[in-house]
């Protein structure tokens, strides 16, 4: 296993890559050693998509894979899909809208398992599209499950994010409680071709503004490929520009990688085993079970 895993004159090998993921997605052998030795040659960027589910983030991702090559970018996807409750592996397999994008040698895609995470990232997010910057990719694009308000997560790992939606998303107020309002660094109202496109766009624009915030808003048709030059453009343009919450992304990704390791030793199949024994005991007390594993 290398250290700096895929790079060999500005060349990325992708099995190298793949095989790295694994150990460190798996927690094999040698996947503490290969996270702390990682470098970064690269300014690479790490992109947010998120929203709600059917907001077609997926094509909207497709499209843009497209925009970024022929700019000459070398793009990793990370597509994170929900945790199957048996083998705990994925469940969507977003990869099958990305097909188009498979065999070409500067893309290379991914998919995660949430693992249980409430908000669509585990830690092992965070390591892997560390591992991804290390491999010397220009652009790292993550797809999360769109799960609502839990969805901020993603917001203490990106360096931008696109908070993706659709007309029928329901009101810009609905938009401001689940969250979105505060992470998004630009809003995408995907299929724009809908009745009200143009009313939600509008009205989602005078809150930004209301808020003072100066938030983008892009209006695609992602199965079209209508608006993605706008928005590959914006990525573009963002990578130049010095990221002002880099202490509060680095403070996130800390926090959660030091709650992952604080964790590991608790068995959560084992756990639930215990408590419904413990549980069937006259006056069982939560708090006083769970005294012995902290």
């Amino acid at each position: 296993m290398v250290t700096q895993p895929g790079i060999s004159d500005d060349h990325i090998d992708f099995r190298s890559v793949a095989r790295t993921l694994t150990i460190v997605e798996n927690d094999l052998d040698d996947a503490d050693r290969i996270l702390g030795d990682l470098r970064f040659t690269k300014n690479a960027s790490i992109i947010g998509i998120t929203g709600p589910p059917g907001a077609g983030k997926s094509t909207l991702v497709n499209s843009l894979i497209g925009e970024l090559v022929a700019k000459g970018n070398k793009i990793a996807i990370l597509a994170i899909d929900p945790t199957s409750p048996f083998n705990l592996g994925s469940l969507l397999g977003d990869r099958i809208r990305m097909a188009p994008h498979f065999n070409h040698p500067d893309v290379f895609i991914r998919s995660l398992a949430t693992r249980g995470s409430l908000g669509g990232l585990s830690a092992k997010t965070i390591e892997m599209a560390d591992v991804l910057r290390a491999a010397g990719f220009d652009y790292v694009l993550i797809e999360t499950v769109g799960v609502g308000q839990s969805e901020i997560e993603i917001a203490g790992l990106a360096d931008t994010t696109f908070v993706v939606l659709v007309p029928e998303s329901g009101d810009e107020i609905q938009s401001i409680k689940s969250g979105l309002m505060e992470i998004a660094d630009a809003f995408i109202v995907n299929k724009a071709d809908r009745e009200g496109a143009d009313i939600f766009a509008n009205n989602l624009r005078k809150m930004v503004q209301q808020k003072g915030a100066h938030v983008p808003i892009f209006k695609t048709i992602a199965s079209q490929n209508d608006g993605i030059t706008e928005v590959g453009n914006f990525i573009l343009a963002g990578k130049e520009i010095k990221n002002s919450r880099k202490e509060f992304l680095l403070a996130e990704k800390a926090y959660k990688l030091i709650q992952q390791k604080r964790m590991a030793g608790i068995d959560k199949k084992k756990l639930q085993q215990e408590i419904a024994k413990a549980s069937m005991n006259a006056g069982f007390n939560l708090y006083s079970f769970i005294e012995k594993f902290m």
